[in-house]
């Protein structure tokens, strides 16, 4: 990953789960030639989500986040995924910092039942 917004963002989105799940594991996945740092996967009693970079955003997949409560919309892309919901965060764009973290505390919650 090119020193660019995206990295701010990743830094933003890591500070955020890290905070709102205390114990959190974070391991990178999934290495290959294309990818070599491999994707940031967090998890706590299970996986809560995985952090990707593309071009032209930063895509934060949640495992379970079609069983999330999302009042505040903060998904915004794989809405007709069975299981899993994702929050893309373009260049311009910036996270809500508590509905965020909600969705990170519902994804531990949900991993313990």
């Amino acid at each position: 990953m090119t020193e660019d917004w995206r990295v701010e963002t990743v830094g933003v989105v890591r500070a955020l789960i890290v905070a709102a799940a205390p114990g959190v594991t974070e391991e990178a996945k999934w290495r290959k030639a294309s990818n070599p740092d491999g994707v940031p996967t967090f998890t706590l009693g299970g996986l809560i989500c995985t952090v990707e970079t593309y071009k032209d955003k930063v895509k934060v997949t949640f495992a379970k986040g079609a069983s999330l409560p999302d009042p505040a919309g903060v998904f915004n892309a794989s809405l007709d995924a069975g299981t899993r919901r994702a929050v893309d965060i373009r260049a311009e764009e910036t996270v809500d910092a508590d509905a965020f973290s909600a969705l990170i505390r519902a994804a531990v919650e949900l991993n313990q039942k």
